[in-house]
């Protein structure tokens, strides 16, 4: 049970509000079948497991009667029938033959995602109109409750035109679903993905949270044109986000949302700095002296041949100096940001210093990247900075005096143990 203890604990928690007695080595046998010898992510097994428990017991997963009630979609929970009245706030494709559509919903009390099954045959909904939906099921998927619409589902247009003023929650207060935040654009990240429009880092008072936005989406963002980007230190608020959970972090999906920039506000953002001391032990290749996309509000890092992956090829692009590498401290790796100004500072290399090395010697860039590995690997440093999943946003990096005894312990560490009674 010790592999899966949080997830063993929600299982036993909702089988247990269904009056049955919660067996956790059952539950934790069943647990590792799926995930280690089929290979199912945690949350897809959590589910199965929950369910197949719940079927056992003759208890069905859903209501077995289907409420024409109308309710606030804020109190529809997994395994409910519900009637719902709401707007379509936003609506996409998705890839998927057997899913019609996909969007989100919302009325004063919160918001939903939904999916239209192909076979249940229904109109798509129209966004930013008004329906009443009838005997939908909602399920839950990666512990956000979603509304499926089925061929037994009614739905209806509703002439009915009301605003809707959803309340925007703290970072610290996000749970999966569909939130609306007031949040401050703190970094932007390279994209991972060719279909990625924009990563990165929002904050407020209260914490940071990732944010990702996908090219492939049927909304204009921000109301405007498709490839408009959050800009480095201005304050949005972001209405309908979706909220992902993945091992215990959350991040915003915020593809179909509506950003609306508050000209001249500020934030103060809460500070999760920490600190590592260790060894400089690897770099990645997509350091050292690096161009930048010069479109306002992009700066991403260029490719060699110039090509930024949303505004394409750029001829007036503007140089930048970083590190991007990992810190050992002979118990645990840490990844590592370290933008231009520290970057000067600990490997003595001013960026146009790495500009002229770069020009003037027949490797170019990969020069530079040569020289700062020369200064820094092998070498012990203490980092300060933003954890984000393990990944360090560098605010400031200082050399640490060489320890003897600490080294023993690294070496002592990585020598092979002998085996019990063995003989070389």
């Amino acid at each position: 049970m010790d592999e899966y203890p949080e997830i063993i604990k929600r299982i036993s928690q909702k089988i247990e509000e269904k009056g049955i007695t919660a067996e956790e080595d059952r539950i934790a046998s069943k647990l590792r079948l799926l995930i280690e010898d089929f290979h199912i992510p945690p949350e897809e097994a959590e589910k199965t497991v929950t369910n197949e428990i719940l079927r056992e017991n003759n208890v069905s997963t859903v209501s077995r009667e289907p409420s024409s009630e109308t309710i606030g979609i804020a109190d529809a929970n997994p395994g409910d029938w519900v009637t719902i009245e709401g707007k379509v706030v936003s609506v996409s494709a998705h890839p998927h033959e057997a899913i019609a559509q996909k969007g989100i919903i919302a009325d004063e009390s919160g918001a939903i995602s939904f999916i239209i099954w192909e076979k249940a045959g229904a109109e798509p909904l129209e966004e930013l109109r008004w329906y009443r939906i009838e005997s939908a099921v909602v399920d839950e998927y990666r512990g956000a409750p979603s509304m499926k619409i089925h061929s037994g589902t009614t739905i209806t247009k509703s002439e009915q035109e009301k605003p809707l003023m959803p309340t925007p929650v703290k970072i610290a207060d996000l749970k999966p679903g569909v939130a609306t935040i007031r949040v401050k654009m703190i970094q932007n990240w390279d994209p991972r993905h060719e279909n990625m429009l924009q990563s990165g880092l929002l904050g407020d008072e209260t914490g940071t949270v990732k944010f990702i936005t996908w090219k492939e989406r049927n909304n204009d963002f921000l109301g405007e044109s498709r490839d408009k980007l959050l800009e480095e230190n201005k304050v949005y608020s972001i209405y309908y986000a979706v909220v992902d959970e993945y091992n215990g972090n959350y991040s915003l999906n915020i593809s179909d949302s509506m950003a609306l920039e508050e000209e001249g506000a500020d934030i103060e953002i809460a500070s999760n700095e920490t600190g590592v001391t260790g060894v400089f032990v690897n770099f990645s290749p997509n350091m050292g002296l690096i161009k930048r996309c010069p479109v306002e509000g992009c700066n991403r890092a260029l490719s060699r041949q110039n090509y930024c992956p949303v505004h394409e090829l750029q001829n007036n692009s503007k140089y930048d100096l970083r590190i991007i590498g990992t810190i050992d401290n002979g118990k645990e790796a840490h990844n590592v940001i370290i933008q231009r100004e520290v970057t000067e500072n600990i490997t003595g290399m001013t960026l146009e210093k790495a500009i002229e090395m770069a020009e003037n010697n027949p490797l170019g860039l990969d020069d530079v990247i040569l020289e700062i590995k020369k200064v820094l690997t092998g070498r012990y440093y203490t980092c300060t900075g933003s954890d984000i999943n393990g990944t360090i946003l560098v605010e400031s990096c200082t050399p640490k005096r060489f320890d003897s005894m600490e080294h023993a312990e690294l070496l002592n560490r990585a020598a092979p143990e002998e085996e019990a009674g063995g003989e070389f």
